[in-house]
């Protein structure tokens, strides 16, 4: 594959692959690998795939999108199969549920954390470990260790919003409010919040989570006209570093208090909550206020719910704090808390963010679209193991997250076959490669905008451009 360029639209990548070659790119941002690789693939051609010449009646029937470039200079077709294709597709036992198996995993990962407090706590003390500085190394292992198993507790709550849990809603939104709220999430809030974003997934005004800045606000932002943007020099690295700092510290609390990366167009909502309403601190657009323009009226009571359990939790700890000492239970759970925060926040960035990802104005959007402006990532054994593949089959979750994580694999499998060409993964060097990508997706991933040569339909089809000279240049503008 070849390495992005710094002039111009960056060189043709060969189609993106799942399985990597010798022919891996030598740069860091390089084409990541996908699915499936030919144009054939895909269930029926589109006339963005087809030459004009050529396109005879199908020109009056079809949208012209003109010629659309994602940031690794590799030539985008829209998405043309449809979501009964995508169901059809898919082995109807996948789509079973079994309160039983998602009880287990529950219990299985309390253990997981009970049984690791009670070897620390019991085990790595001045008696058995004497050197300080030994005690310490193996209290942080304990961090890390507990911050995947609490970010396993948080995806099976995950699971049970999306009612893939099991087939019963009482046992799921049961499980999922004291699971969540265990973690200090405010479930029913987050839950509704949750299911718009899957409602809406990619549309630049109506989705919940990681919506980009358009080149406008990304100029806004910078002090310059949106013009300017094409000339500004490299962002950086330290730059980028503590963005990304920021982002895992905070971004979690901050999107739960202000709706941080989320959609910022709350006029729009139809109960006329949102008048004069944007997202920012102490402007009653959070997870928490049951008159939030998140919300409707009819959600009041369960946002309230969702509060009470962020209470008791949280009684819960000062008791705990003040019997065991605050330095204590800043080791048991605040800093693995923190370490949950950092995946759940790392996880949702890199499924919704990456240099081959669209995504689309109202105009040019529909759900198949959305859900197809998604990745599935690598991150081996910790990923499917201890987070219930979350990572691995996320793609699949967006066009049917009622399916549990345990036959996420095998209908996943099965999508590939009809969304062909259109299925996208980064599965290169597993774990390590999903850390690298976080970087790569910061450094190339700024703003919005469309390709120079779309038309039509395709203006409305939005990609990630960049100031640091990598990848596809962003357009030039005259001023105004």
């Amino acid at each position: 594959m070849a390495s992005a360029t710094t002039s111009g639209v960056a060189r043709q990548t060969p189609a993106l692959r799942r399985t990597v070659t010798s022919t891996t790119a030598d740069s860091e941002f390089s084409t990541p690998s996908t699915a499936i690789a030919s144009p054939i693939d895909s269930p029926r051609p589109s006339a963005s795939s087809t030459s004009l010449s050529s396109m005879g009646s199908a020109e009056d029937e079809k949208p012209r999108h003109g010629k659309l470039i994602d940031t690794y200079g590799n030539e985008f077709q829209v998405p043309d199969y449809t979501i009964k294709d995508i169901r059809d597709a898919i082995p109807k036992h996948c789509f079973e549920r079994s309160g039983a198996t998602g009880l287990y995993y529950v219990f299985r990962d309390i253990a997981c954390l009970a049984t690791t407090f009670y070897l620390f706590h019991t085990y790595v003390t001045p008696e058995y470990v004497p050197a300080k500085p030994a005690r310490a190394a193996l209290w942080a292992l304990y961090t890390f260790a507990q911050g995947l198993f609490g970010t396993g507790i948080w995806v099976l709550a995950h699971e049970c919003g999306h009612q893939s849990f099991s087939p019963s809603k009482v046992l799921n939104d049961t499980v999922g409010w004291i699971l969540h709220s265990a973690l200090l999430v405010p479930y029913f809030s987050w839950k509704i919040s949750h299911g718009k974003h899957h409602k809406a997934t990619g549309h630049m005004e109506r989705d919940m989570v990681f919506v980009p800045k358009t080149r406008e606000e990304r100029a806004s932002r910078l002090g310059k006209l949106a013009h300017e943007l094409s000339e500004l020099g490299e962002e950086t690295p330290i730059v980028t570093f503590i963005m990304l700092l920021g982002q895992q510290l905070i971004g979690w609390p901050n999107y739960l208090m202000t709706n941080v990366t989320g959609h910022n167009n709350h006029e729009r909502q139809s109960e006329g909550r949102g008048k004069g309403k944007q997202n920012g601190w102490f402007t009653g657009v959070n997870h928490f206020n049951p008159s939030s323009p998140l919300y409707e009226a009819k959600d009041a009571k369960l946002i309230i719910l969702s509060d009470i359990g962020l209470a008791i939790t949280i009684s819960a700890l000062v008791y705990l704090g003040n019997t065991f000492g605050w330095s204590n239970l800043l080791v048991w759970y605040f800093i693995p808390y923190f370490w949950v925060n950092h995946w759940l926040v790392a996880i949702t960035f890199l499924q919704h963010t990456d240099p081959s990802l669209p995504h689309y104005t109202g105009e040019s959007w529909n759900y198949v679209r959305g859900a197809a402006a998604t990745i599935d990532r690598e991150f081996g054994f910790i990923g499917r193991q201890l987070l219930h593949g979350i990572i691995e089959t996320h793609v699949l979750h967006h066009y049917v997250s009622t399916i549990p994580f345990y036959n996420a694999d095998e209908a996943s499998e099965a999508i590939k076959k009809v969304m062909g060409r259109h299925y996208r993964s980064d599965t290169r060097e597993g774990s390590i490669g999903f850390i690298k990508a976080m970087w790569r997706s910061a450094r190339m991933c700024h703003w919005v905008e469309p390709s120079e040569g779309a038309e039509g339909e395709g203006k409305g089809v939005l990609f990630f451009r960049n100031t640091n000279g990598i990848g596809t240049k962003p357009m030039k503008m005259s001023p105004p």
